[in-house]
């Protein structure tokens, strides 16, 4: 389950929660962006995560685990 921000909900037509399956983030986002396009644009950048996005796997930043491949 992943928590969608409100500023995040127009790309999953409203909903707060959405369902992705994948091993990392990395897939995750990839599954997220098949479902909702444009998602990874909002999120990533060249370098990956934006400096202004934090993504949480529960209560851990991923910029203080693996990042993307946690």
């Amino acid at each position: 389950t992943v928590r969608i921000p409100t500023p995040l909900r127009t790309l999953t037509g409203g909903a707060d929660e959405v369902s992705a399956d994948g091993a990392t983030v990395r897939a995750v986002l990839d599954a997220l962006e098949q479902k909702h396009p444009g998602m990874k644009e909002r999120l990533l950048d060249e370098k990956g995560v934006r400096r202004f996005v934090n993504i949480y796997l529960g209560d851990e930043d991923i910029r203080f685990l693996d990042g993307l491949d946690t």
